[in-house]
């Protein structure tokens, strides 16, 4: 997959960003990136795109930038001049896919029948827009047109929102969703940037899909867990079940034979995606030791944090 989709794969969401005013290029960037998601699709038919794509790569340089509605080769000259790092388009335009294939910058066009995504793998593409995602089926229809296309990717946009968009990732054929809402029109022209912020960070919250699975508790030796997780079942009924390094008692609280990393013990984080949760934290600049990462066919399964939380490790672990 291009370096920008895996990346793109890893974010999960493409906030589509519509700017009237080049002044609000800077705090919307500003909001995005402190909510998690350093990303931008910065539609191309305002006066203001063109200019808002420069200032945003000037400003936050580890900001993804790309430039979306792209209609001509002409405007994927001025898109590309002014930093988009990647180019979509609503539809599948062969001549327009080709000259930025000659450019040598990524093409995502929109397509949402069958003729249009074979045109798009004719041109060697495997990752296509869905759109408009809602008005066309939705997740029913890209599902049943991904059947006959076996290597092909979707990032769907349009109608997708914070009530679905966890529906449409849950297909592993969608590397990633457009959506306007963390940054619709009206809290750009209002300027609440920092509703911008909270929604993002709501958007990215509700993609990783945090939850507490249990509290591992550092003991000494097998005694001391048997004991630990003996109190568990008696006082609250959580049922004890053995296994190699450790008791649980019922899903919550896990008793160590030995004691492992923590001082005290371990918190476990679930998530719906880590690879997500990963790059989400690494984002935030929160340390992730990879040395302690887990894998199951083939993906992380486990991974301890670097830092400790009150005497506690914090590791996260896939649903």
């Amino acid at each position: 997959m291009n370096p920008i989709l895996q990346k793109i794969n890893k974010l999960g969401i493409v906030p589509v960003v519509v700017l009237q005013n080049v002044n609000d290029a800077v705090p919307v960037a500003r909001a995005l990136c402190a909510g998690g998601l350093p990303v931008a699709e910065v539609t191309f038919r305002t006066d203001a795109a063109e200019e808002s794509i420069r200032i945003m790569k000037e400003k936050f340089p580890q900001m993804l930038v790309g430039a979306g509605t792209v209609l001509t080769t002409e405007q994927v000259d001025r898109a590309v001049a002014a930093g988009a790092e990647f180019i979509v388009s609503p539809g599948f335009n062969p001549r327009v896919v080709k000259h930025c294939m000659e450019k040598g910058v990524l093409m995502t066009p929109g397509c949402n029948n069958p003729s249009a995504i074979e045109g798009a793998m004719e041109l060697g593409l495997d990752v296509v827009k869905f759109f408009p995602a809602e008005a066309s089926g939705g997740l029913k229809a890209i599902k049943a047109m991904a059947a006959p296309y076996g290597n092909l990717k979707f990032m769907p946009t349009g109608g997708i929102n914070e009530k679905n968009i966890s529906e449409y990732l849950s297909f592993p054929k969608i590397i990633a969703c457009g959506g306007s809402w963390m940054v619709s029109s009206d809290l750009i022209k209002n300027k609440e940037y920092d509703k911008i912020e909270a929604l993002t960070r709501e958007a990215v919250m509700t993609v990783l899909g945090f939850d507490l699975r249990h509290i591992g508790i550092n003991c000494d030796n097998e005694g001391e867990a048997e004991k630990t997780a003996a109190f568990f079942e008696k006082a609250f009924g959580f049922v004890k079940k053995a296994g190699n390094s450790s008791i649980f008692a019922g899903a919550y609280v896990e008793a160590l034979k030995e004691p492992y990393l923590g001082a005290k013990g371990h918190i476990a984080i679930g998530t719906d995606n880590l690879e997500r949760a990963v790059n989400y934290l690494d984002v935030m600049g929160i340390a992730i030791n990879r040395e302690t990462a887990k894998y199951k066919d083939g993906k992380i399964a486990v991974v301890y944090l670097k830092e400790e939380v009150s005497g506690f490790a914090v590791h996260l672990q896939q649903k």
